[in-house]
């Protein structure tokens, strides 16, 4: 599926960088030059290492509730900036060929002011302007965040989700565990974390550039560009069961909320002299097999096949989730046609079809006849039991109650409950 990719505040902008490093280092042509990044700071922008500077566009500077952190945390004041400022947003679209793509895709930080405030009115104007689908990669906080950024991220859901087609979200909390994080470099002060996506650890140490997220945001970028990049390689072998975009949208277009789970399987291959050597694109197949080694040319077992998708809905989704609740589901295996079992892809299928509880499950191919590996890429498309966001929703509803309960100058009780705001996706 060809997309215009638009990043908005800082984590979407460091999403869709990866994005774009991505697309050059794998040669799925995902967005094709198609991608823009919003901030209200010139310093997020300036970090980004793989959009164009002239791709990369600032809005809101001029406005006098803006200052140089940016709009500090506030999706009010990021909506209002994003429509007083939207012929600029509008003119910044000018650069995108939405002709030559199938749908847009808006990534953004839900708990951040840019990301979640502005980033609704971004969804708004493609909306308006496009007669495809408009997408959006919801990126919701971490558990050590604080309480208004929780509840800015469930504002900013209910929003997205009632703008755009759909939101696949991806769980930072989730994903925390599996890289490696920096528990100092990820500890910012109560105000700093009120801020917009952009706050940084005055403690650390000066050497130390790492950032806590780098690799959260390539699981984020590298599940995104598995599902809308599938088949987007110039030389991918033509398949009687080939996944295409049509598919892809088609899973999506029940709206709500949906997630990505991948797993992949290692081929064997034969001792060559040189098997550390990487494969550049001109290199001929045969001196390539004769230098690296052969993958071994037997088909992978049925068995092996449908543990490889259990294992993609099982073990680690991008927003876990109770998988009986999703509506519609899409599978994609890539690797090498002769690799695969198309009784091991059948019985994945139906196994699949079980565990969802329906019968509208997409599943194909991607042929990479290149591949040392076999990936499956599961898209569970408008899941509706997600315990996270409940546990979310109930955080950034107490929060409320207690504002509510400090501002009227007594605490909240237990017969508040029910008559507080209310959280809807």
């Amino acid at each position: 599926m060809k997309l215009a990719l638009i990043g908005v505040g800082r984590g979407g902008s460091r999403v869709v960088d990866r994005l774009v490093d991505r697309e050059s280092a794998t040669g799925r042509t995902l967005c094709d030059g198609n991608a823009l990044v919003f901030d209200t700071t010139e310093t997020t922008l300036e970090a980004l290492e793989f959009v164009p500077e002239e791709r990369r566009s600032v809005f809101g500077d001029i406005h006098p509730n803006v200052g140089d952190d940016g709009l500090e945390g506030d999706p009010d004041l990021g909506a209002e900036v994003a429509r007083e400022d939207v012929e600029e947003i509008r003119r910044a679209f000018d650069d995108l060929a939405f002709t030559d793509v199938d749908a847009a895709l808006v990534v953004a930080g839900l708990g951040g002011g840019t990301g979640g405030g502005a980033g609704a009115i971004v969804l708004e104007e493609l909306q308006t302007m496009l007669e495809k689908p408009v997408y959006a990669v919801g990126l919701l906080p971490t558990d050590d965040e604080s309480d208004r950024r929780i509840h800015t991220a469930m504002r900013s859901l209910q929003s997205f989700v009632t703008i755009a087609d759909n939101v696949v979200c991806f769980d930072n909390e989730s994903w925390r565990s599996t890289v490696t994080y920096d528990e100092h470099a990820a500890t910012e002060s109560a105000d700093d974390q009120d801020g917009d996506d952009t706050a940084v650890d005055d403690d650390r140490d000066e050497d130390d550039t790492s950032d806590p997220y780098d690799e959260i945001d390539d699981a984020a970028a590298r599940h995104v560009h598995s599902l809308f990049g599938a088949n987007e390689l110039e030389s991918t072998t033509l398949a009687e069961n080939r996944i295409d975009a049509s598919d892809i949208a088609r899973t999506l277009e029940t709206g709500g909320v949906s997630t990505i789970g991948q797993a992949t399987l290692e081929l064997e291959r034969t001792d060559g002299p040189l098997p550390w050597l990487p494969r550049p694109s001109w290199l001929p197949d045969a001196l390539a097999r004769r230098l690296q080694g052969e993958i071994e040319n037997n088909q992978t077992d049925a068995a092996a096949i449908k543990r490889l998708v259990r294992s993609a809905v099982e073990s680690r989704l991008t927003l876990p989730c109770d998988v009986a609740s999703t509506h519609r589901a899409l599978v994609v295996l890539s690797g090498p046609p002769a690799a695969v079992s198309r009784k091991g892809f059948e019985s994945a299928r139906y196994w699949l079809e079980q565990e969802t509880d329906t019968v509208e499950i997409l599943a194909g191919d991607e042929p990479l006849t290149r591949s040392s590996t076999i990936t499956a890429t599961v898209l569970l498309s408008n899941v509706t039991t997600v315990p996270r966001i409940d546990d979310l929703q109930a955080r950034a509803v107490a929060a409320e109650r207690e504002r509510e309960g400090d501002d009227a100058g007594t605490a909240a009780t237990p017969a508040d409950a029910g008559t507080n705001e209310e959280f809807i996706w």
